[in-house]
């Protein structure tokens, strides 16, 4: 199975255990990907039904602890030390996190218990999918030993090769090297590299991680020059980055758009809003005077366009809902809207105007950003 578009241009948005055995991963070309593995069933992606699933996988994490830090859609931190008088040990909560994630959402999902935040995120990849790995404090050192370096938080395969010609090939060969040494040869980050490998993070939980992105950003089967197409387009978008928004509880503060040239040159313009809000025509006209006045400047085809917003969570002296929008029919539109993608999809209804028909190009579409769910 892979998830994402069928067009020239599209991307691997996920791949199954399946087909990952023929080489298919995330982030691929589709198309190589569909050479590697012929036989792969492709679907297009739910951005709206990941959405509700990460915040009902986040309200089960909120029950054993309220110190949860989101890293992404699907995974999350969970320091659960407050809660183990109540709730029992590591182990057993993480049981829970399981058993409830499959009973209400019908999901697996894999869990790593340990004593620090790299460690605990280590031990989750373990028994993917679907597992749990308990790594004890005194015998972290030892797990992490045979690790290859690649695994390492920062080892990408820019820095893979430099750490191989030192010698350092897995997490033992960090953990042997001396601290000062390491430092003449890497810095800082190099001693961090090692007592990471050692098992030793003292980084705590972040719960307030502060304004997030959430985005939706559009690849063109053929590179797009109508004006009038890309505010189609980008009206659209702005519906879903409106619709996940208010589904998170967040405002927007600043809204900023992303423009791709056929020559792969990528600009970005953004606009700081006077007053936070949720409301998809606040977003929509934010954006589209961005993409106006670029256009006026520097009109020419796209080969992508995207628009996101700064995401922060309201607060209780913030009405969080609607109040730049004068027009009361506005706040009623959008719960419409909402309500009509919960129920039926994000293609259910549209605005008018938000859609050029017989002039748009086929277009591989992606979310972008962590989901406000999730963070």
């Amino acid at each position: 199975m892979l998830v994402g578009g069928t067009g020239d241009r599209s991307v691997v948005a996920a791949a199954s255990y399946e087909a990952r055995t023929f080489g298919c991963r995330s982030a691929m070309p589709m198309l190589q990907a569909r050479r590697l593995c012929p036989a792969a069933i492709v679907r297009p992606a739910r951005f709206d039904r990941y959405a509700e699933l990460s915040a009902r996988f986040r309200a089960i994490l909120l029950d054993q602890s309220p110190l949860v830090e989101p890293l992404s859609i699907d995974e999350a931190f969970v320091d659960v030390t407050g809660s183990q008088r109540l709730l029992g040990s590591g182990e057993r909560i993480a049981q829970a996190i399981r058993s409830r994630t499959r009973e209400e959402l019908g999901l697996g999902v894999s869990v790593g218990v340990a004593a620090c935040k790299f460690v605990a995120k280590i031990a989750s990849d373990i028994r993917k999918p679907d597992g749990l790995t308990v790594i004890a404090a005194d015998e972290a050192a030892t797990r992490l030993a045979s690790l290859p370096i690649e695994r390492m938080w920062g080892v990408g395969p820019r820095t893979a090769p430099r750490m191989h010609a030192l010698g350092l090939h897995s997490f033992a060969d960090l953990q042997r090297r001396d601290e000062g040494a390491l430092r003449l040869l890497l810095g800082e980050q190099g001693v961090e590299w090692r007592r990471l490998a050692l098992g030793i993070d003292h980084r705590p939980i972040e719960v307030d991680r502060g304004a997030r992105s959430v985005g939706h950003e559009e690849t063109f089967d053929r590179d797009e020059g109508d004006l009038d197409v890309l505010r189609s387009v980008l009206q659209e978008q702005c519906e879903r980055v409106g619709t996940r928004l208010r589904a998170g509880g967040g405002v927007a503060r600043v809204v900023s758009i992303k423009l791709r040239r056929p020559d792969f040159i990528t600009v970005s313009r953004q606009r700081t809003l006077a007053e936070p809000t949720d409301a998809t025509l606040m977003i929509w006209q934010a954006a589209a005077a961005l993409l106006d006045a670029w256009w006026s400047q520097q009109p020419g085809p796209l080969r992508l366009l995207g628009v996101s917003v700064d995401r922060a969570e309201s607060s209780p002296s913030e009405t969080s809902l609607f109040d730049a929008v004068p027009d009361t029919r506005q706040r009623a539109l959008d719960a419409i809207a909402d309500e009509a993608v919960r129920r039926f999809g994000p293609d259910a209804l549209r605005r008018g105007g938000s859609r050029v028909q017989g002039r748009r190009s086929q277009r591989d579409v992606s979310d972008t950003g962590p989901l406000p769910e999730a963070g």
